[in-house]
């Protein structure tokens, strides 16, 4: 497995282009890395589900630039941030869940994205129905539910609480308590019926943050935002507060100042 080797205030319930880009460098690489693994020649139609603030779209059409181009993504401000670049790329504001491409795509890329939305044995067969022959559906997804900084999120919010008592709503933890990603196996299963082949393969990056409480900071660009989104102003201070000090024992800083972070991620790329 690769092993990178890179160097009081109201959390914000949205998504934050700026927060998220604090981490550009250890985000892109999973999304290059996906990216070298595609064997399309010259596709004509791509779309990039979850754009974000469209960094990696951008690449995608630096490397096909004679593809049609697509950004899709439900957050206003990435898309601002996106669009404020100019340049041929098309951006879309759009609910995965609901939408459907205007143009067969040859290439349907989405990283770190799809954990978000429910039902993968739905969505998936349905993305890859909208390829045209010989195109390909390339996900990235993160494999973070069983990691110390996922559990201590479901932790603090079951007894992080005045007294041990648990935070936020019983479906707020409900839903925080389910497994978003399946395992491979499963995502093969999901693709095999409409696949003509399919790679799958599991990266672990032991990410090396900077700064003070930095596995906080960034779980709050991403795995986080349910919660920080579930729970009023007074519980979501309670709530850092005790989430931090749990992620400081389970991520202590090393002899250096610095701190480790390891992070696995699910790849796959299925050929229609």
């Amino acid at each position: 497995m690769p092993v990178e080797m890179r160097s009081g205030q109201t959390a914000s319930t949205r998504w934050d282009p700026t927060l998220y880009r604090r981490f550009s460098d250890q985000r892109l690489r999973p999304a290059l890395e996906l990216l070298d693994r595609i064997a399309l020649a010259s596709p004509s139609v791509i779309y990039d589900l979850g754009c974000g603030p469209g960094q990696i779209t951008r690449i995608i059409s630096e490397k096909w630039p004679s593809a049609a181009v697509f950004g899709v993504d439900n957050s206003k401000e990435m898309l601002e941030q996106a669009a404020a670049q100019p340049g041929k790329i098309q951006w879309i504001e759009a609910d995965i869940r609901t939408w459907s491409p205007d143009r067969p795509p040859d290439l349907l890329y989405s990283n770190a994205t799809l954990h978000w939305v429910e039902d993968h044995h739905v969505l998936f067969p349905r993305l890859a129905g909208f390829l045209q022959p010989a195109g390909c559906l390339a996900v990235q997804m993160p494999l973070s539910w069983g990691a110390p900084s996922h559990r201590l999120m479901r932790e603090t919010l079951a007894n992080g609480g005045v007294n041990g008592t648990a935070l936020g709503t019983e479906e707020l933890r409900r839903t925080i308590a389910r497994d978003w990603v399946a395992s491979a196996h499963a995502y093969y299963d999901i693709l095999a019926p409409r696949a003509r082949s399919i790679d799958i393969w599991e990266t672990e990056y032991l990410q090396i943050l900077d700064g003070d409480d930095p596995v906080l900071e960034w779980v709050k660009s991403t795995g986080l935002r349910p919660i920080l989104s579930g729970l009023d102003d007074r519980a979501r201070e309670i709530f850092l507060v005790d989430y931090a000090r749990r992620l400081r024992e389970a991520y202590p800083k090393r002899l250096d100042g610095r701190t480790l972070y390891p992070f696995r991620r699910l790849f796959m790329i299925a050929s229609v």
